[in-house]
């Protein structure tokens, strides 16, 4: 038996910090949406786990977040099942799109099936938790707004289909050393209205998205890397209705008016990648 699966990318069209935890962790306020690039993973049966990633052999005792969700469903159930698994890259590291923890919820809904464990969704999202923030999110997907430290989630009707460009700059950034720049240099700021973001996006009003959203991680990011700044504002110079930063960085994204126009700008910025949000 064979299972194939794409694990999406996401963007954060919003991202707000509310609060720092006693354990070190932040209280987070997002919106988010799964985007057509993905990575792409094969899973066969066989004795024992292994991982090829872009043909390279991964280490089964490593922190690949592929092998800790396979053991995680392992240890839950109190077995040692086998699998070979086979990736495919298309989501840059260190970007602030969720790739190894889409990578990680793919792994866990397409084993919980190739291992005939059949645990419930409510199951797979308690286990993602414990692996990262990201994950409950990325095997729920659609239109969310996702709060705590990533585990709580209420979908948004109206998810838009939206053409984005995007663009990682650099080799990307260290989530833990953005997060550690906002609480050095944190300069509190009004909340963003997520509910006015999401109204928005639905409306395909994007010059009023583009003036309600925000993502605080940007300003951080941006002292570390002033690249980031310099991709927002080349994607607004090629027409962008809209421009953010995903997540902690280093990706940003501009979103268009039509196709079209998204394509012209992919055209234009070498290294870029063209895509759309899903409903």
């Amino acid at each position: 038996m064979a299972i194939i699966i794409r694990a999406h990318a996401k963007i954060n069209w919003s991202l707000d910090i509310t609060a720092l935890r006693d354990d070190g962790y932040h209280e987070l306020n997002m919106l988010m949406q799964r985007i057509t690039l993905a990575d792409e993973l094969l899973f066969e049966s066989a004795r024992w786990l292994t991982l090829n990633v872009d043909g390279k052999i991964v280490p089964t005792g490593g922190r690949n977040l592929v092998i800790r969700a396979a053991n995680a469903l392992n240890d839950y159930m109190g077995e040692r099942k086998g699998a070979k698994i086979r990736l495919k890259k298309q989501i840059p590291v260190r970007a602030g799109l969720g790739g190894g923890s889409a990578d990680c919820a793919a792994t866990l809904l397409a084993l919980n099936k190739l291992w005939g464990y059949n645990l419930p969704e409510s199951k797979l999202l308690e286990i993602g938790a414990t692996l990262g923030a990201d994950v409950p999110y990325l095997l729920k997907g659609g239109l969310m707004h996702v709060y705590g430290i990533g585990e709580k989630m209420e979908p948004v009707t109206g998810a838009p289909v939206l053409p984005l460009v995007l663009y990682r700059t650099g080799d990307g950034l260290s989530t833990a050393s953005v997060f550690g720049e906002y609480d050095r240099e944190n300069t509190r700021k009004d909340a963003i209205d997520i509910i006015g973001v999401a109204k928005a996006l639905a409306a395909r009003d994007l010059r009023e998205y583009d003036r309600l959203s925000g993502n605080v991680l940007e300003e951080p990011a941006i002292r570390m890397m002033p690249e980031v700044a310099n991709a927002m504002n080349k994607l607004r110079s090629l027409g962008a209705a809209a421009v953010r930063m995903s997540g902690s960085g280093s990706c940003v994204f501009g979103v268009f008016e039509s196709d079209q126009a998204a394509q012209r700008a992919h055209a234009a910025f070498h290294g870029s990648i063209l895509a759309h949000s899903m409903e």
